[in-house]
């Protein structure tokens, strides 16, 4: 798998993290998983916009937005056309939205213990882009 350079990264930190951005974020999650609300305090800190969809199956939204079935994680998030599947740290939402690149969009996949709204430190995880020419890769490492 192709890796990305991390200075992009801290680039997309060093953007004004309280920006309001033109269109909202939209999530649809369980309503009785915790670890999503953490995920929303968390987007909502950095300066995003978002309305959350409390839904019994969030299976059919993961199949609509094109996640696949190996990348799912507990809750799924358009923003502007683009996926954030489970725990994407918002800096890498930023910057995916910054940088445009042709892919559906990203997954922080399964259920890592350290990335926001999980909130154990010190565990690596990747987030992968999906929906591109030449299938999923990882797209960022923390």
């Amino acid at each position: 798998m192709a890796t990305v350079p991390l200075l992009g990264l801290a680039r997309a930190a060093q953007a004004a993290p309280t920006a309001r951005l033109e269109s909202g974020l939209e999530i649809w999650q369980d309503p009785s998983c915790g670890c999503c609300e953490g995920w929303v305090r968390h987007m909502r800190a950095t300066g995003f916009e978002v309305t959350a969809h409390k839904v019994a199956d969030v299976r059919p939204i993961k199949a609509a937005n094109g996640v696949p079935e190996a990348l799912w994680s507990c809750h799924t998030a358009v923003v502007d056309g683009q996926v954030a599947e489970g725990h994407v740290p918002a800096a890498d939402v930023r910057r995916l939205l910054a940088e445009r690149p042709r892919a559906k969009g990203r997954s922080a996949p399964g259920m890592p213990p350290s990335p926001p709204g999980m909130d154990i430190p010190r565990t690596p995880y990747e987030v992968v882009a999906f929906g591109a020419p030449g299938g999923a890769r990882v797209w960022a490492r923390h």
